[in-house]
Protein backbone atom coordinates (compact mmCIF):
# COMPACT_ATOMS: atom_id res chain seq x y z
CA UNK A 1 0.00 0.00 0.00
CA UNK A 2 1.36 3.72 -0.52
CA UNK A 3 3.48 4.71 2.33
CA UNK A 4 3.81 1.53 3.79
CA UNK A 5 7.47 -0.19 3.33
CA UNK A 6 9.76 -2.72 4.95
CA UNK A 7 13.03 -3.14 4.50
CA UNK A 8 14.61 -7.31 5.59
CA UNK A 9 17.74 -7.43 6.22
CA UNK A 10 20.74 -10.40 6.97
CA UNK A 11 23.76 -10.85 7.48
CA UNK A 12 25.35 -13.05 4.63
CA UNK A 13 28.83 -12.72 6.22
CA UNK A 14 30.90 -10.42 8.56
CA UNK A 15 31.56 -7.78 5.80
CA UNK A 16 28.46 -8.64 3.66
CA UNK A 17 24.74 -7.50 4.45
CA UNK A 18 21.83 -8.48 1.84
CA UNK A 19 18.46 -6.07 1.87
CA UNK A 20 15.26 -6.75 0.63
CA UNK A 21 13.22 -3.22 -0.46
CA UNK A 22 9.22 -3.84 -0.53
CA UNK A 23 8.25 -2.35 -3.95
CA UNK A 24 4.97 -1.91 -5.57
CA UNK A 25 6.28 -2.97 -9.42
CA UNK A 26 8.93 -4.24 -10.70
CA UNK A 27 12.37 -1.92 -10.77
CA UNK A 28 14.47 -1.95 -13.94
CA UNK A 29 17.65 -3.26 -13.67
CA UNK A 30 17.65 -4.84 -10.30
CA UNK A 31 17.22 -8.13 -8.85
CA UNK A 32 13.76 -8.93 -7.96
CA UNK A 33 13.36 -11.43 -5.38
CA UNK A 34 10.03 -12.95 -4.05
CA UNK A 35 9.45 -14.55 -0.65
CA UNK A 36 6.87 -17.18 -0.02
CA UNK A 37 6.14 -19.78 2.37
CA UNK A 38 5.70 -19.64 5.50
CA UNK A 39 7.55 -17.46 8.61
CA UNK A 40 7.53 -16.83 12.35
CA UNK A 41 8.19 -13.63 13.84
CA UNK A 42 8.84 -12.00 17.02
CA UNK A 43 9.32 -8.46 18.05
CA UNK A 44 12.84 -7.77 19.89
CA UNK A 45 14.18 -5.05 21.77
CA UNK A 46 17.55 -3.91 22.30
CA UNK A 47 21.00 -2.45 20.47
CA UNK A 48 22.29 -3.75 17.27
CA UNK A 49 24.75 -5.75 18.53
CA UNK A 50 22.38 -8.02 19.73
CA UNK A 51 21.67 -9.32 16.26
CA UNK A 52 23.73 -12.60 16.56
CA UNK A 53 21.81 -13.71 20.10
CA UNK A 54 18.51 -13.06 18.08
CA UNK A 55 19.80 -14.97 15.17
CA UNK A 56 19.96 -17.97 17.01
CA UNK A 57 16.56 -17.39 19.35
CA UNK A 58 14.93 -16.72 15.77
CA UNK A 59 16.36 -20.13 14.47
CA UNK A 60 15.38 -22.04 17.44
CA UNK A 61 11.88 -20.78 17.47
CA UNK A 62 11.31 -22.33 13.83
CA UNK A 63 13.24 -25.66 15.67
CA UNK A 64 10.43 -25.35 18.16
CA UNK A 65 7.90 -25.78 15.39
CA UNK A 66 9.40 -29.07 14.55
CA UNK A 67 10.69 -27.22 11.27
CA UNK A 68 14.19 -26.82 9.49
CA UNK A 69 15.08 -23.31 9.91
CA UNK A 70 15.53 -21.27 6.90
CA UNK A 71 16.82 -17.51 6.10
CA UNK A 72 16.52 -14.95 9.24
CA UNK A 73 15.79 -11.48 8.59
CA UNK A 74 15.45 -8.30 10.68
CA UNK A 75 12.99 -5.53 10.03
CA UNK A 76 15.14 -2.48 12.08
CA UNK A 77 11.99 -0.73 12.79
CA UNK A 78 14.12 3.06 13.89
CA UNK A 79 17.42 3.98 12.74
CA UNK A 80 19.95 4.30 15.76
CA UNK A 81 19.49 7.89 15.96
CA UNK A 82 15.70 7.51 16.31
CA UNK A 83 16.48 4.35 18.67
CA UNK A 84 18.29 6.52 21.06
CA UNK A 85 15.82 9.27 20.79
CA UNK A 86 12.81 7.51 21.46
CA UNK A 87 15.15 5.55 24.14
CA UNK A 88 13.95 1.34 23.07
CA UNK A 89 14.78 0.01 19.25
CA UNK A 90 12.43 -2.49 18.38
CA UNK A 91 13.51 -4.87 15.43
CA UNK A 92 11.30 -7.61 14.34
CA UNK A 93 13.01 -11.27 13.41
CA UNK A 94 11.63 -12.79 10.52
CA UNK A 95 12.59 -16.56 10.09
CA UNK A 96 11.41 -18.51 7.26
CA UNK A 97 10.13 -22.19 8.23
CA UNK A 98 9.78 -25.42 6.40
Amino acid sequence: ADGQSIVLSRDLSPWTSEHLFSVSKSVPEEEMTTLSGDFVTKVLEGPFSQARPWHEEMLQMARDRKSEPGDVYFFYTTCPKCAEAYGKNYVVGVAAVG
